[in-house]
């Protein structure tokens, strides 16, 4: 069991392989201190609140950067799918579906550097009871909007991880 944990370490070493978000021994930034000066741009509505809160917890937990090198904008677009319909015509199983375009921008050139689209399916049950029902879509929006949260701070992780690679 030593043996083959050994023999993994070494494989690894020997492949390049380095953790996403580790500090580079070169001095160059890390990915999080790159996304430590992305300033996230405001997104109307609840559920942009709810977004911009997830992703400031994710790029910059120590607050909004004040002199910030980048800004993201996310423009979010939510639908309902309903699904197991009855005899009766009505649903008795709903997908939410929830999709944010984003765009990362140098802020001072404005030149857009990295876009994108994350998306997250959700289902969720249409009870008989309309309390139940909307804590469970309640519950597929949260679900959907941390999928979309983790997926976009993972792909600035390795844009900016990227950038350290980068020979000029």
């Amino acid at each position: 069991m030593l043996m083959a944990f050994v023999l993994m370490a070494f494989a690894l070493s020997a492949c390049g392989f380095q953790p996403l978000y580790s500090r580079p021994s070169d001095g160059v930034l890390s990915p999080a201190e790159h996304m430590a000066a992305v300033r996230i741009a405001p997104l109307p509505d609840r559920i942009g609140q709810q977004l911009h809160n997830l992703l400031r917890d994710r790029l910059n937990p120590q607050g909004q950067p004040r002199d910030p090198a980048y800004e993201l904008k996310v423009n979010l677009v939510e639908s309902r799918q309903e699904l197991s319909i009855r005899k009766d015509e009505t649903a008795t199983r709903a997908n939410l579906i929830v999709s944010a375009q984003f765009f990362l921008q140098e802020v001072g050139s404005n030149e857009v550097v990295l876009r994108g689209l994350a998306a997250s399916t959700n289902s969720y049950n249409i009870l008989k009871s309309q309390f139940a029902t909307t804590y469970a879509e309640l519950n597929a929006r949260k679900r959907g909007l941390r999928e979309i949260s983790d997926d976009i701070r993972t792909r600035l992780g390795i844009y900016f991880a990227g950038l350290g690679n980068t020979t000029s």
